[in-house]
């Protein structure tokens, strides 16, 4: 995949660079985020999306050249995205998260405490390795289900899923959309990429649990009624392997130089065609299973955020980033990440900030993705991840309190990215 993160591009090259374009750019990124927190109606992210990327492209805030070359650099995370939403959606098919639910139940017996203790354990396992989506799209409604059935208080375990699915996908470059872009911009090897950020990986996961435990005390002391018998699903091997032989792709495409986007589309091919040969599937619901709405939604940002580092954001960011790749540089790379992308996203805020952090070297960068990946459990619109999730928690009719997310993530941000970011920098120092 390539990793490079937009150019700050020359006045010469710019449409339109007056005070009207920066405004006009700002104000249509502010618009899209907005509607893709609130997704009024109910309707999908793109609906506004894709008109702001078109009108940002009409008015000259962003030449018609600038938006190709960010739609084609995005191709290939957005079809990276499309193969693992594919690839979890079929482990779905094939009863893989219907096992892990039974599994939580059996093993939580009733206990609340026990039950977050395994929703944690296997939120990370399924980040790290299939990716955040599948922790938000499929995961997510089989921790309501786990939940439902072993009579504890749902909101501790659910808000589990969203807070993990960033925090967790730290440790593999095909963890998350971020990664990938970080990794390319690193020059790190698929291990060392994964050795660098294991420590981290643990001690943010650690920060949240004893965050978790102190913030829903009340939820999950409650008594819970007599738990009924589990039941015991076969588990999945094909679906098993095939993950396993995915993830082995992904590491061999990478030593070899090919994106691993074609990993993970032969292994969403090959859960794809297995379920369309048993007629558990159709066309329709594979198309269907990638999302294509939000695909659509993923480019049109990138074009508006790409319309905004074209007026000025880049230059603006170069004069406040520190230099430098010791620990205080560390920390305040991170931390000038997760505002940045609570301010317009994760996506394209490691966009933004790869150019100017890579010449640092590899611990500048993943400074960054510490940010980007912790940072957005503060708000809705910090990660693509949340807004899915947020969509998912509505469609299982459970409310979702802004005050109390917000509240959550005031906690939990910084309690996770300052030790994850001292154990970067000595991971760094060590290895």
């Amino acid at each position: 995949m390539d990793g490079r993160a937009p150019r700050t591009s020359r006045p010469e090259d710019r449409a339109l660079n007056t005070p009207l374009a920066e405004s006009l750019s700002v104000v249509l990124l502010v618009a899209v985020l907005a509607w893709a927190v609130v997704r009024p109606f109910g309707w999908p992210e793109a609906v506004l999306a894709v008109p702001a990327a078109a009108v940002a492209v009409a008015s000259g805030a962003i030449s018609l050249d600038h938006a190709r070359e960010e739609a084609a650099r995005l191709g290939p995370v957005v079809g990276f995205l499309a193969a693992v939403l594919v690839l979890a959606h079929f482990c779905d098919v094939e009863g893989l998260f219907r096992a892990c639910g039974a599994w939580m139940a059996r093993w939580a017996g009733g206990r609340p405490v026990r039950l977050l203790t395994a929703v944690f354990a296997l939120a990370s396992a399924i980040t790290a390795v299939l990716s955040l989506d599948a922790t938000i799209v499929l995961l997510t409604p089989v921790v309501f289900a786990t939940a439902a059935r072993t009579g504890v208080r749902p909101r501790p375990h659910v808000y589990a899923c969203t807070h993990l699915s960033n925090t967790a996908s730290l440790l593999l470059p095909v963890s998350n959309l971020t990664n990938l872009l970080a990794f390319a911009a690193s020059g790190l090897s698929f291990t060392r990429f994964a050795a660098l950020m294991a420590l981290p990986w643990l001690v943010a996961i650690g920060a949240e649990y004893l965050v978790f435990r102190r913030f829903f005390a009340r939820d999950l002391a409650a008594a819970a009624p007599p738990a009924t018998p589990a039941e015991r699903p076969e588990l999945p091997l094909f679906a098993l392997v095939t993950v396993a032989c995915t993830l082995a792709g992904f590491v061999l495409t990478s030593a070899v130089g090919v994106d691993p986007a074609w990993a993970a589309l032969a292994g969403a091919l090959v859960l794809a065609v297995r379920a369309l040969v048993r007629r558990r599937a159709t066309p329709m619901s594979v198309v269907r299973a990638a999302a294509p709405s939000f695909l659509a939604f993923v480019l049109a940002l990138g074009i508006v955020v790409r319309a905004v580092v074209d007026n000025g954001l880049a230059d603006a960011l170069g004069h406040v980033l520190p230099g430098g790749s010791g620990l205080p540089a560390l920390l305040g790379i991170a931390a000038l990440a997760a505002v940045l992308a609570n301010l317009i996203n994760n996506l394209p805020a490691v966009l933004v900030l790869l150019p100017l952090t890579a010449p640092a070297g590899p611990g500048a960068v993943l400074a960054v993705l510490l940010g980007v990946n912790i940072g957005p459990n503060l708000t809705y619109a910090g990660s693509l991840a949340t807004l899915l999730w947020r969509r998912i928690v509505h469609q299982h009719e459970h409310g979702v309190d802004l005050k109390e997310f917000t509240r959550l993530g005031l906690l939990a941000v910084p309690a996770a990215l300052v030790p994850a970011v001292v154990a970067l920098w000595g991971s760094l120092q060590v290895l």
